[in-house]
C-alpha cells in the first residue's frame, strides 16, 4: 500500500459500542480482572511477568484450566503491564500496583478505554509474530542470548507480513464490494501475499509458499482473536495428514472453509485504522467530512465508491438546511478542471437525497452554463412546472461531463461501456456534432468512447471525432 494515495473509507461503529466490545474481549476482561487481584503480596520477574509460582493462583481467578492455563494467565498479565493496568513500583522487590490506566476502564471516555485496548493490541500482534517458545528456547546460546540464524526467523520481516496481511484484510474489509459482511477464506488471504498479480497459473513452489504462509497466519490469527481484532475459524486439523506436514492449498471452492476463514471485526477496523494513521496513511472514515464545507465534501467523496459517498453525504445534510446546502453544493460544484465533472457527478447525487424545499437553488441556476444541464434534471425529476427545455448545445455538454465524471469514478468499467452504447444508439449523429462541444474534457472522453465500443465502426467514428476536437482545442 502507497502512504500518498488515501485507502477507502471505512465505516466505524460509535465509540461507546467499540469500547463496550474492547471491555468484553477475553484478554482485555481477564488483563482488568487480573489488575485488580494484584496486591502487596503479588511478585514479577526482571521483566515485569508473574513468577511462576504466581499463575496458577491467576489462572484460578481466570476460571483457566487445562496444559494451557498457566500460559493463558501469564499473557494475559503481560498486556495489563503493557497496556498500563499494572505498575511495577519496585523493580529490586518485584512489587506491583494499579496502574493509573485501570480506573479508565470503568471512569474513562469511550475514546480512553480504546486507547487502553490499542496498548494491548500491540503487545498481542508483537506476540503473534514470535515463533513457538520451544524454539526460542532451542535457540538460546550460553549467554542467554537467542540465536536468530538457527531459528530462520527474522523479527522485523515477521512483524512487516504480519502488518501486510493485516493491511490487505482491512483492505478487503473496507473496500466497495466487500463491505466486511463476509469472512476471507485463509488461502485467499495468504495468496495475497504470496501470489504476483500478474501470475497466471501458480507454480508448485508458490503454492507451497501459500501453504506454509496459511499455517502461519492460523498460529497468528488464533493468537490475535482474544483481544477482538478478528473472529477466526481455524484450519481444520483434520486436513493435515500428520502433526509434521502442512496441508497443500485446497483445489476448489468447496473445501475452503476447513482451511480457514478469518473476518475483521469492527473493533479489528478501528484497530488497524488507528495503526494505519499512525503510520502515516491517509485513511479516511465515513463522517470525517460531516463538519467540513462543499467543497471539501464534494472533493473528498470523489474518491469513494457510490455507496460510501452517499453515507457520508447523508451525514452533511443532516445538519444543515436543505436549501443552504442545495446552494452551497451548487456553488462547490462549478469549475473547468480536470476534477470538475466528478464534482458536480457528486454534487447532482447529493441534491437527489434532498427534498422540494431546495427547488429555489435549483432554480437559480437554470441559466448557468455548467449547471444548468443538472438543474433541468432535478427539477424534471420532482415533476416541477415550467422547466424550460435545454438546447442541444446543453445536451451535449451535459453528456460529455457525465461521461468524464464516470470515467474518472470508475474508469472503463461495464456500466461505461453500456452507456457509451447508448449514446451512440440513440443519436446517430453523436460524433459528429459532440467534437464540437465546448468542454475541457470532450476530446478524452470521445476516445475513450473509441476504446469502450465493441463495433470496430462506432469506435473509429469516435477517434475521428477526437482528432477533430484536440485540432479545435489547438486552435
Amino acid at each position: 500500500m502507497s502512504d500518498s494515495s488515501p485507502l477507502p473509507p471505512v465505516r466505524l461503529r460509535p465509540e461507546a459500542e467499540l469500547a463496550r466490545a474492547a471491555l468484553s474481549t477475553p484478554l482485555l476482561s481477564r488483563a482488568a480482572r487480573l489488575a485488580r487481584w494484584a496486591g502487596p503480596e503479588t511478585r514479577v520477574d526482571a521483566g515485569g511477568g508473574l513468577l511462576e509460582e504466581q499463575l496458577p493462583a491467576a489462572a484460578e481467578l481466570l476460571g483457566l484450566t487445562g496444559d494451557d492455563a498457566a500460559a493463558h494467565a501469564s499473557e494475559a498479565w503481560r498486556v495489563a503491564v503493557d497496556a498500563g493496568l499494572v505498575e511495577v513500583v519496585d523493580e529490586e522487590t518485584g512489587t506491583v500496583a494499579a496502574g493509573e490506566d485501570l480506573a479508565l476502564l470503568t471512569g474513562g471516555s469511550p475514546g480512553d478505554v480504546l486507547a487502553v485496548w490499542l496498548a494491548a493490541l500491540e503487545t498481542v500482534l508483537a506476540d503473534a509474530s514470535v515463533p513457538d517458545l520451544d524454539g526460542l528456547v532451542d535457540a538460546m546460546e550460553d549467554g542467554g542470548e537467542i540465536d536468530f540464524s538457527s531459528l530462520d526467523w527474522d523479527p522485523e520481516a515477521e512483524a512487516q507480513f504480519l502488518d501486510g496481511v493485516l493491511g490487505n484484510l482491512y483492505l478487503l474489509t473496507v473496500s466497495e464490494d466487500n463491505p466486511g459482511e463476509g469472512p476471507v477464506p485463509l488461502p485467499a488471504l495468504a495468496a495475497s501475499m504470496i501470489v504476483p498479480d500478474d501470475m497466471g497459473e501458480p507454480s508448485n513452489d508458490v503454492l507451497e509458499q501459500v501453504s506454509d504462509a496459511m499455517m502461519r497466519l492460523d498460529d497468528q490469527f488464533r493468537v490475535l482473536e482474544p483481544i477482538g481484532l478478528v473472529e477466526y475459524q481455524p484450519v481444520d486439523e483434520a486436513l493435515m495428514a500428520d502433526a509434521d506436514e502442512e496441508p497443500a492449498a485446497p483445489v476448489d471452492d468447496t473445501d475452503v472453509t476447513r482451511y480457514g476463514l478469518v473476518r475483521l471485526t469492527p473493533l479489528g477496523a478501528y484497530g488497524l485504522r488507528a495503526r494505519l494513521l499512525e503510520a502515516g496513511f491517509a485513511v479516511p472514515a465515513v463522517g470525517d467530512l460531516v463538519d467540513k464545507d462543499a467543497d471539501a465534501l464534494l472533493d473528498g467523496t470523489a474518491a469513494f465508491g457510490a455507496s460510501a459517498a452517499q453515507a457520508e453525504t447523508e451525514q452533511w445534510l443532516a445538519r444543515r438546511d436543505s436549501l443552504a446546502a442545495a446552494r452551497e453544493l451548487l456553488a462547490a460544484a462549478r469549475g473547468a478542471d480536470p476534477g470538475a465533472p466528478l464534482r458536480r457527478l457528486r454534487c447532482q447525487q447529493a441534491l437527489s437525497l434532498v427534498g422540494t424545499e431546495a427547488e429555489p437553488a435549483l432554480r437559480e441556476v437554470l441559466d448557468d452554463p455548467e449547471l444548468g444541464g443538472l438543474a433541468r434534471v432535478w427539477l424534471s425529476e420532482r415533476g416541477a412546472a415550467d422547466v424550460p427545455p435545454p438546447s442541444q448545445d446543453l445536451v451535449f455538454w451535459l453528456t460529455v461531463d457525465t461521461v468524464a465524471a464516470q470515467l474518472q469514478a470508475e474508469g472503463n468499467s461495464e456500466e461505461l461501456q453500456a452507456l457509451v452504447e447508448g449514446l451512440a444508439e440513440q443519436h446517430s449523429g453523436f460524433f459528429a456534432a459532440a467534437w464540437r462541444v465546448d468542454h475541457p474534457a470532450t476530446a478524452d472522453v470521445l476516445e475513450a468512447m473509441g476504446r469502450l465500443h465493441p463495433d470496430k465502426k462506432v469506435a473509429k467514428e469516435a477517434r475521428k471525432a477526437a482528432f477533430k476536437a484536440r485540432s479545435q482545442q489547438g486552435n
